[in-house]
């Protein structure tokens, strides 16, 4: 089955249990709301946007506090990092109104967000240096690996727990795995698993920086750690395979060749007028350039990350709830989130831009839709357009859908 059973397996269990054992009331953990205030305090963001020019000045002086090497970092235990996060849906009615959608279950889009933000604390809970409150580093989303869903309603008043750590690092890079439960008849049940990749730059965010090394302290956690590394050569090989740098394996031309004939107009009379444009549509079937949805967002101020950039997970609210629309309008029923895989952040997107995001249903396979979500900034000055994410979401529909079919190459 899609919905592969989440467990807490990678994070080490007794660790997990270490760690909970004295954080079971909800009361006293932090919730998101403290977490994005912490982030703030960490970078010493402005709240006002007019005076965000000055905070960023101000960090340029953190400059003196980055390390030259590695090696002159303290090493750090996965368990340094761990957080847990309480979203209080159930105990504070009055939050549920900004996560509910129509159908009475939580908006996945505002999960996204959320996951963002606590990453991103987690990887500056590995960085933290004692003697400095503020962090000369600025912590940016590169990635997310994958999401996994095991759960397909997430419910709009029983409380969510989200749990993470750095789970491997390289020299300027950190993965973070991070769980979500959510609280029912008195136990937390896992909802989903991620995966997220960050990146650390210097106070302007203009050169990639060192973080602590990560020394994992048991078998469970040395898993762990080759997990990650494993991961990270997987992203190498798959980005050396594109398809813009490479060409198609033998069994994908076959693949790819069988789409054409499958699609080839014979019904013509004779051998020597089949042409390449004559191209029919088999049954049951959408052409994939008919199975298309567009979406313009104006990037305000309200949206910006702390480094007066939008935030990423912004973002990817808005690119999941396109991604939503396309695969609802084309399975025609509502379609449930199962997968989220390969998100790349390419640029930073600026306060002001002009943000254009295109849906794309790419595959499909009985009941299961995958849409690509393309995000390109419009430069209205230049007229130039710079993709800057790529996003890849995988849908469960209510009913069997028709089969995508490609037209041309690309």
């Amino acid at each position: 089955s899609a919905y592969r059973l989440c467990t807490m397996r990678k994070l080490p269990s007794v660790l997990a249990r270490t760690l909970t054992s004295g954080t079971s009331g909800s009361s006293v953990l932090p919730d998101m709301s403290e977490v994005r205030s912490r982030l703030r305090d960490i970078v010493g963001a402005s709240t006002n946007w007019r005076d965000h020019v000055q905070a960023m000045q101000e960090r340029k002086a953190l400059h003196t506090l980055l390390a030259k090497r590695q090696e002159d970092l303290p090493p750090r235990r996965m368990k340094d990092s761990y957080l847990e996060v309480i979203l209080p849906l159930g105990s504070q009615p009055e939050i549920r109104e900004k996560y509910l959608n129509v159908h009475n279950s939580v908006r996945f889009g505002r999960i996204l967000e959320d996951l963002d933000s606590l990453g991103v604390l987690i990887c500056y809970t590995h960085t933290k240096q004692e003697m400095q409150p503020r962090s000369p580093l600025s912590i940016v989303t590169a990635l997310v690996d994958k999401i996994n869903l095991c759960k397909k309603i997430i419910y709009p008043d029983c409380d969510i727990k989200f749990t993470g750590n750095v789970s491997w690092v390289g020299r300027t890079s950190m993965e973070v795995k991070m769980h979500m439960l959510q609280l029912h008849d008195g136990d937390y049940s896992p909802v989903l698993d991620a995966t997220f990749v960050m990146v650390a730059r210097d106070p302007e965010n203009k050169r990639p920086a060192f973080v602590n090394p990560l020394v994992p302290e048991t078998p469970e956690e040395e898993e762990i750690f080759k997990q990650g590394e494993l991961n990270k050569l997987k992203r190498i090989d798959f980005s050396t395979a594109s398809l813009l740098k490479m060409a198609p394996t033998a069994e994908e031309r076959n693949i790819v060749h069988d789409i054409f004939l499958n699609t080839l107009d014979t019904r013509q009379e004779g051998e020597g007028t089949v042409s390449f444009r004559s191209r029919k549509l088999p049954p049951n079937s959408v052409w994939m350039e008919d199975a298309k949805l567009k979406g313009l967002q104006i990037c305000h101020p309200q949206e910006r990350n702390i480094f007066n950039r939008i935030f990423g997970g912004f973002l990817m609210r808005k690119a999941f709830e396109l991604g939503w629309a396309t695969a609802c309008s084309y399975g025609c029923s509502r379609p449930f989130i199962v997968s989220v895989d390969d998100i790349m952040f390419q640029r930073p997107v600026e306060v002001g831009s002009l943000l254009l995001l295109s849906g794309q249903v790419c595959y499909t396979e009985k009941n299961y839709i995958q849409v690509r979500v393309h995000s390109e900034v419009y430069d209205a000055d230049t007229r130039e357009h710079q993709t800057t994410n790529i996003f890849h979401f995988t849908f469960i529909s209510e009913n069997e859908v028709p089969l995508i079919v490609p037209k041309t190459y690309g």
